[in-house]
């Protein structure tokens, strides 16, 4: 079956594409639509320089460094971690210092103190950092346009004494642990002490130096322990022997009973000797009374012996021719 043969449409040498319509009013709606993007690109602007706080307002501070190495115009003072300031102008000095110009938010401006400390440190990494410190809060407010010296600190100017300090450690570490250097000495000290503790003796031929020595000790600790079980045997006849049934201790305790008993007893007979004491005294006053009762008596005896003895003398005198002149007295 045979395709049908397509009709050919002849083309004329004048024909041209046909334009879009005529838009009305192009050039105004373009000059609208400019001003629009303007007028977006201020209020996007100028809500950007709110929103930095460029309409707030503010209070003048001027630090004082020694460089203002690292410091750049736009950077934050910040308190506690939160900025409250910013960089707006740096200035070099009469003296040779840099004049660090920040303003202050109002609003931020009662954090700093008449003793507040302001520092600039640079740290090995990153930007440095403005950072405010206020110690007493009760102090007066900072006034307008202070001026104060930062206090600065450079954590990279310390690189150099931490290179040479750690210069200077590895070369004790080396000589430390060189073949002779004192590291080696200590590991052939710990290889013998080693091979001491996994010998006969071990910690005791480690601590006394030798093994003679730790034999010695060793057969001291013998001998005390059979001297201890010797003192355990002693110990548990003393026991009986002290303690038992028969032992000492009992008849001790018996002993001072009968002890007792018989301290009793003396106690009663001490009262019954303190009754006859008594009655003795009494006994003694009365016999010093009849004493004295009886020398009087004595006296009177002799008085009447001399008057015998007198008179016999008389009547011996008048009768001589009586033989026996002898007088028996009672």
């Amino acid at each position: 079956m045979q395709s049908p043969t397509p009709v050919e449409t002849p083309v004329t040498e004048d024909a041209s594409p046909a334009l879009p319509p005529d838009v009305a009013n192009l050039d105004l709606k373009a000059r609208l639509l400019l001003l629009f993007m303007v007028l977006l690109l201020s209020a996007c602007a100028l809500f950007v320089l709110y929103a930095r706080g460029a309409f707030d307002a503010t209070q003048r501070l001027v630090l004082m460094a020694d460089d203002s190495e690292g410091v750049v115009v736009g950077m934050d003072l910040t308190f506690s971690g939160f900025p409250i300031g910013r960089v707006q102008r740096i200035e070099l000095a009469d003296d040779g210092k840099a004049r660090i110009l920040l303003d202050v938010a109002a609003k931020d401006a009662h954090w700093l103190r008449s003793s507040s400390v302001f520092t600039l440190v640079k740290g090995i990494v990153g930007a440095p950092a403005i950072r405010a410190y206020s110690g007493i809060p009760t102090d007066p407010p900072l006034p307008d346009n202070a001026v104060r010296t930062v206090l600065q600190g450079d954590a990279s100017a310390e690189i150099p004494k931490v290179i040479s300090a750690a210069k200077d450690l590895i070369e004790n570490l080396n000589a430390l642990t060189q073949a002779d250097g004192p590291a080696g000495a200590v590991l052939a000290n710990l290889q013998t002490t080693t091979e001491r503790l996994n010998g006969p003796g071990g910690a005791m031929t480690v601590l006394l130096g030798s093994e003679a020595e730790a034999k010695k000790i060793t057969l001291t600790l013998e001998r005390t322990n059979q001297l201890l079980a010797r003192l355990d045997g002693l110990a548990a006849k003393t026991d009986t022997q002290v303690f038992g049934e028969q032992g000492v201790m009992p008849q001790a305790k018996a002993t001072v009973v009968q002890l007792n008993a018989l301290l009793t007893d003396a106690r009663t007979s001490l009262q019954k000797v303190d009754a006859v004491l008594k009655d003795a005294q009494a006994i003694s006053a009365n016999a010093k009374e009849a004493s004295a009762d009886l020398g009087a008596l004595r006296g009177e005896v002799d008085a009447s012996l001399r008057k015998v003895q007198g008179l016999m003398t008389e009547i011996n005198r008048k009768w001589p021719f009586a033989r026996d002149t002898e007088i028996r007295l009672p």
